[in-house]
């Protein structure tokens, strides 16, 4: 096995070109995670995931794939429902609901594997208030049990699947109005409010999740820094106040709300030495090239630290080879869950 360094960035096209391999034969690259343009069919995904791990098996392949309107793997695959359907489902329904949620869970995981990703980041765990710009309908409910019951099942269909899970985006993104793509947003309420509806499902599934991605949001009574940033809240508050013990992926640190940080090299730097195990880098390989070059010339963490960020990394790796979609969806287990799926979205 190869080793798993702390960057993950993305490629452009549907193939990998010579930058891709070179980029990928740093000892720095740990990961890369795909997006509707990398996507064609699902027996040309399944090629470019074997090509990446052909360069490096320990590389993890991620990608988005929550359903509703932030699904990169379409054709071909099952179009999966908003998140939000499970909770309008529960207000009638708990039982179903919780059915539901695992048939989701599992069946997104199996597909996704199936063509060679490792993970797809998900569960949302964030609050889905209706003033969010980004999170919305991405969130089960607007009530934290119910995000956190909804969220366990969800997370236990993907561990049948044999896909670990990343909640996002810790400690919750759902109470504010603006964006973190393209807006640097605060939130001033205390540790106290945060606490008792935002947090509590990163708290109630931390022994469910094997990641957690934190939020570009700057908690302005809790420290100047955005969480993914801040040591405060992956130290002292998500590893020793709530025992989360797992993988710790930055978001994307071009993203508008990272831009308070510094340079991208600066941004890498900063996460890493607050706490993150990996940094994403999308959609900007210039910013890529030079993150790169500064944890090269500058490495942020102890020899130690990379070495137990990396144990935890390994576990997120698919354990199975990748059988294709086309055998995955001539069995019954498939057609059963695709049946389910059919039946949340009457």
């Amino acid at each position: 096995m190869g080793t798993i360094g702390p960057v993950m960035f993305d490629i452009a096209s549907t193939e990998l070109s010579e930058e891709d391999i070179n980029l990928m034969q740093s000892e720095l690259c740990g990961g890369v995670i795909l997006f509707s343009r990398n996507i064609e069919s699902p027996e040309q995904v399944l090629r470019l995931t074997q090509s990446i791990k052909a360069i490096n098996p320990s590389i993890i392949i991620a990608v988005d794939q929550e359903g509703g309107r932030v699904q990169r793997l379409i054709k071909g695959f099952t179009r999966l429902p908003r998140l939000s359907v499970l909770g309008e489902v529960y207000a009638t329904d708990q039982k179903k609901a919780g059915e539901y949620a695992f048939a989701l869970g599992e069946l997104m995981a199996l597909e996704v594997q199936s063509v060679g990703c490792d993970i797809s980041f998900a569960p949302v765990l964030d609050v889905g208030e209706l003033q969010s710009q980004v999170i919305g309908d991405r969130a089960f409910s607007i009530n934290s049990q119910e995000i956190s019951t909804l969220g366990e099942a969800y997370i236990a269909g993907m561990k049948k699947a044999g896909m670990a899970a990343t909640g996002k985006h810790f400690p919750g993104h759902g109470s504010v109005v603006e964006d973190s793509h393209v807006d640097i947003p605060y939130d001033d309420r205390d540790y106290e409010t945060i606490n008792s509806k935002d947090l509590l499902p990163f708290v109630n599934l931390k022994n469910d999740l094997s990641a957690m991605m934190p939020a570009h949001i700057i908690y302005s009574k809790i420290d100047s820094l955005p969480a993914g940033f801040s040591q405060k809240w992956l130290q002292q508050i998500l590893r020793q106040k709530i025992g989360f013990n797992g993988v710790i992926f930055s978001d994307d640190i071009t993203m508008q709300g990272a831009t308070v940080v510094g340079s991208y090299g600066e941004r890498a730097s900063k996460a890493l030495l607050a706490g993150c195990d990996m940094v994403l880098v999308c959609n900007n390989r210039t910013a890529t090239i030079e993150v790169l070059k500064t944890l090269k010339d500058n490495p942020p963490c102890s020899a130690e630290a990379r070495i137990l960020s990396e144990s935890r990394l390994r576990d997120l790796l698919m354990s199975r080879k990748p059988t294709g979609l086309n055998k995955l969806t001539q069995t019954e287990h498939w057609q059963m869950l695709v049946d389910v799926i059919k039946e949340i979205n009457e």
